[in-house]
């Protein structure tokens, strides 16, 4: 037998240089003899070998731990890099934000053309999200189909699964452009867009097979759930505002988030973005904003649990009252008076517009669910607004917009659950 010994081992470093240069020593030892105990002329003793093997085991094994403790380096790194490019274009100049009216809870920003920032990698990170949340209701409709076998159905599902599988390949190929510095910034509004405008045609494809298991459930007994804060996904009412000198609007709303829950519902005419909005941005109190006119709502209802809310406004010295769960918890005056809502407007749930149906900014979106979203052109009574927050059945319907899903298009992955609040309170 050959007995081969490489001195040291190539790319290492650190203890194996101090053994000059690379040299191959051969030596014959026989089938019965120790290898350790066979020398090569001029090389030393057996021990000075058997000390050298074991000096370059230590140095293997050092190397390994070197290469592990970097790879966790790696990770770590990446992961700030992702946080840090966020924050990058969280934080704009003052020119960018704009001068504003100085409303919004004391943030001077510029609600007309202002452009969405979402970062890159917290937009990958949230469709990723959402391609999940599109997997766990692909697998719910398996398990339905599975007691109601149609070919038609299984056909429909391969069709969505392969979709989802699309998806994911996308936002990987987007992930591995940003990790390897070859993001254009420039291609990245076309792309995402591709992408969410995917996301709500197989949103809606998934929805209308999930129909069949929801044909006998009345069409306003139903919620809007927005589990993310993003700045693509929302819901648009069908049919606009008329012009109004009055109005009530009501809803279930539940939510956590933090800090603040978003906006609800914005509503947006040619030339005013804030019409009628109802927001609570950041750490502030939930506002209700007509006209860009603002006042402050004593509204206690970020803990995750249902809630009845209601807003009356006259234009009449602009009189306003909130009500939450059926009880009225403040009222003011001079807000917008004399300025009728006007018409021909964008009603979205879910966003606050910057320009007519669009400019959303992640920071103000909502975040939670929606219910029963209903809206009157007069001021309702005290009774009228129990009835509603006891879903009690003498409780009106809107008699300009009505909660339905057939006057409710959904937009980016937000999605249609049953609705429960009012099962439960009865």
């Amino acid at each position: 037998l050959l007995f081969l010994l490489l001195l040291p081992l190539l790319g290492l470093r650190g203890r194996g240089q101090g053994f000059g240069q690379t040299r191959f020593i051969c030596t014959s030892v026989p089938l019965d003899g120790d290898m350790c105990a066979a020398t090569a002329p001029g090389t030393g003793s057996a021990e000075e070998l058997k000390s050298t093997v074991l000096q370059l085991r230590e140095t293997v094994l050092q190397q390994k731990e070197t290469i592990m403790n970097q790879k966790d380096t790696i990770r770590e790194l990446t992961a700030k890099l992702g946080r840090c490019e966020s924050q990058s274009v969280l934080e704009t100049s003052p020119a960018e934000k704009g001068g504003g009216a100085g409303r919004k809870g004391g943030f001077s920003k510029n609600t007309m053309g202002d452009l969405s920032r979402s970062p890159a990698a917290e937009t990958l990170s949230q469709l990723g999200q959402t391609l999940q949340s599109l997997k766990t209701r692909l697998e719910n409709l398996e398990q339905f189909s599975r007691m109601n076998s149609s070919s038609q159905t299984n056909n429909l599902k391969d069709i969505l699964q392969n979709k989802i599988d699309d998806l994911e390949r996308q936002v990987l190929s987007r992930v591995n452009s940003l990790e390897e510095g070859k993001f254009n910034p420039k291609n990245e509004s076309e792309e995402r867009g591709k992408i969410e405008s995917t996301l709500t045609s197989l949103h809606q494809r998934i929805s209308d097979l999930e129909k069949g298991q929801k044909d006998n459930r009345p069409p306003d007994r139903f919620q809007l759930t927005f589990p993310l804060r993003t700045n693509y996904m929302y819901a648009k009412v069908k049919k606009s505002l008329p012009e109004m000198y009055a109005f009530s609007v009501c809803m279930w709303i539940k939510s956590s988030a933090s800090p603040g829950m978003g906006t609800p519902f914005s509503y947006a005419v040619p030339g005013q973005a804030n019409e009628l909005v109802l927001i609570e941005w950041g750490n502030n109190p939930m506002e209700i904003l007509i006209n860009d006119k603002v006042a402050k709502l004593p509204f206690v209802i970020n803990d995750g649990k249902w809630h009845h809310i209601c807003v009356t406004w006259t234009t009449r010295d602009g009189v306003w009252e909130a009500y939450q769960d059926g009880t009225q918890t403040g009222n003011g005056e001079n807000l917008a008076p004399y300025h009728p809502i006007k018409p021909q407007g964008v009603l979205v749930l879910g966003q606050e517009q910057d320009t007519l149906g669009g400019g959303f900014d992640a920071t103000q979106a909502f975040v939670g669910e929606l219910a029963h979203f209903n809206m009157w052109d007069r001021k309702l009574s005290p009774g009228e607004v129990y009835s509603l927050a006891t879903c009690s059945s003498k409780a009106l319907s809107g008699n300009v917009i009505a909660w339905a899903e057939a006057n409710i298009d959904i937009y980016g992955g937000a999605t249609k659950w049953t609705f429960e609040a009012c099962r439960q309170l009865n």
